[in-house]
Formats: C-alpha cells, structure tokens, sequence
C-alpha cells in the first residue's frame, strides 16, 4: 500500500463533498482566476491562508515562506507580487504575520543555523534594532509577540517600497496593502496597519 494512501483517500473523498455541495464547483475553478487578494504569510502549516480569512480556492493568491519575510533580493517573492498586481490586478494585499512563529523564535537565538540562518539574519537585525523596546517587556513571551508585530511592519514596508506597487499607485490603480497578525491561540486576525494606500501612508 503506497505510504500516502491516506492522503489519497481524504482527497477523494473532499472532491466527492465538492461535488455534492456545488455539482459545478471544479468546472467554475477551472476557469481564469480572478482574485482579489494576495495574502503573504508564512509557511507554518497552522497558518493556511484561505481558511482562516474564509474564502474558496481561486478567491485569494498565496505566497508563503519562513516567518513572511518580503526581501528586495527575493526574486520568488516579487515575482508574485508583481503578477498579482501586474496580471491578476488585484486589489488588496494582506501580510500576515502570526504569533508563535518559529522563524521568529529561532532568530533570537544565537546558535548556527545553516541556510536558514542566512533567510533569519534578516529577523536578527530587526531584533538588534528595536532591543530597547523589547527589553522594557515583562518576559520572553511578549518579547516574541511584539517582535512577531515589528516583523509584520517591516515587511509590510517592503512591500510598500517594492517598484511594484509604488508604480501601481503612481498610475492610480485600486491597491490596499493591510498588516495582519495571526493567533494561533484563538484563530483570530489582529489588524495592526490597515489600509495603506499610496506611498505618503508607509509606515
């Protein structure tokens, strides 16, 4: 029996379940997808992007890597902003971070981490650079929520700094960039900075 039959099975049987709500659900999937949103977040497998903002597959466009970090040298990264807003024309870009990261977790310590240490050295210099604030919270859990949050703002920032969309406000398109952070806790969305939309409102 292959190792991933289980796997298999649950897929069947959640196309069947599709099928049985909407007969016409996968023939309206195959056509273009025209969505409205880009959620950047991250790779953590408690963190899937559609079913926490509660949409179907096809209304939202994903990209996710270790703890939502949007670098200027990600290539992967831009090319799916520039897509989404280029291609898809869509109208709302959400960063999502989330409370308990791991990457975020990871880059407070000090230990050698391989390539993954080069991915979080950009977490370790925002966590050099706001030390002061975070060394005035009462412990170690705040510290990590609160570098969670400043982690959101600074990727949020590069996104709003990316040619991509200050070139889509220059030209007036509809864009909205928002600053989410998630609670594994209790799987709700905080809004930290909502409603960015033109390059004065950068946070």
């Amino acid at each position: 029996m292959p190792l991933l039959n289980h796997l298999l099975a649950n897929n069947r049987a959640w196309a069947a379940s599709k099928i049985e709500q909407d007969p016409v659900f996968f023939q309206n999937l195959t056509k273009q997808q025209k969505p409205k949103y880009l959620w950047i977040g991250c790779s953590d497998s408690r963190v899937p992007a559609n079913q926490i903002i509660g949409l179907a597959p096809g209304e939202v466009f994903v990209h996710r890597n270790v703890a939502n970090l949007v670098i200027h040298t990600d290539f992967n990264a831009l090319s799916v902003i520039e897509y989404a807003v280029e291609v898809l024309k869509v109208e709302h870009i959400m960063l999502c971070g989330h409370y308990g990261c791991g990457g975020i977790e990871a880059a407070t310590h000090t230990e050698q981490r391989g390539l993954i240490g080069n991915w979080l050295r950009h977490i370790q210099d925002l966590h050099t650079k706001y030390s002061a604030e975070l060394a005035e919270l009462p412990n170690k859990e705040a510290q990590l929520k609160r570098l969670c949050e400043l982690n959101v703002r600074e990727q949020l920032n590069n996104v709003c700094r990316t040619t991509i969309v200050q070139s889509a406000w220059q030209r007036g398109q509809k864009l909205t960039l928002h600053g989410w952070v998630y609670s594994v806790e209790d799987g709700l969305i905080r809004e930290l900075w909502p409603d960015i939309t033109h390059v004065e409102k950068i946070i």
